[in-house]
């Protein structure tokens, strides 16, 4: 559904049109001592993420027969966020350690480790809004350079509704002030959603704006991580050719 011309020329408070993306960037393959890793500038988010697995489940006795065990671990670095904030985990992070693991289980094929688990540990250096949705992005690039098979990428982000206007994309100040935030995880090649979350109150219009809105922010994250492995892998193919 396309919003109404009207939007197009209202700015935001950091100078983005309304259905304009932060400035993104992903690399993948940053941390030597993971199985894999990805960083993540998403705005001024700053994210890293490490993969470890296929592995034994520990405790075996939370194992699953005929499948792995997905863990997604979120934290936000005591500098992080201004004020500082506790080390300790809090709800929230582990509140959004489930949020991530299903957004990403549906893409994952874990039928193929059965009694295995795979982690995923998140580490937020620096907070800036919406960093569910930059840690699952990262979190598939991460994925991806483990090794794990996919059905496909998960690409992530949220938009809402603020001074009465749909807008994708909610940084930080939006996030805090803004009227309605809804996160949004989708798998392009598949058309699936894994993830759709709703804070504030939205008009069923409001709603379906906001969903193909988050959805086509999506798209554009997508190419970005496909561009970050293509970096990685692509250079690694180019410079196993030329030692051959």
């Amino acid at each position: 559904m396309k919003l109404s011309k009207k939007k197009e020329s209202w700015k935001r408070t950091d100078g983005r049109d309304w259905n304009e993306l932060r400035p993104i960037s992903i690399e993948s393959g940053v941390l030597p001592n993971a199985d894999g890793s990805a960083y993540i500038e998403m705005g001024r988010n700053k994210i890293i993420v490490g993969v470890f697995g296929p592995r034994e489940m520990h405790p075996k006795h939370l194992a699953k027969p005929h499948t792995a065990v997905l863990r997604c671990r979120y934290h936000m670095a005591p500098f992080s966020v201004d004020p500082r904030r506790s080390p300790a985990p809090s709800r929230r992070d582990t509140e959004i350690g489930m949020v991530m693991r299903l957004a990403l289980e549906p893409a994952i094929f874990l039928e193929r480790y059965p009694r295995s688990s795979i982690e995923v540990f998140a580490e937020v250096l620096q907070a800036d809004g919406g960093t569910r949705c930059a840690s699952i992005n990262a979190s598939t690039v991460a994925l991806v350079d483990a090794g794990i098979p996919m059905r496909d990428l998960v690409a992530s982000c949220a938009s809402g509704k603020i001074d009465d206007r749909i807008v994708l994309d909610m940084g930080d100040y939006e996030d805090k002030n803004g009227q309605a935030d809804i996160p949004i995880a989708y798998m392009p090649k598949l058309e699936r959603v894994t993830l759709l979350q709703m804070d504030g109150v939205l008009s069923p219009v409001e709603l379906e704006q906001c969903v193909g809105l988050g959805v086509e922010g999506c798209m554009k994250i997508y190419e970005v991580q496909r561009e970050a492995l293509k970096k990685k892998y692509g250079d690694e193919s180019k410079q196993s050719q030329e030692e051959e």
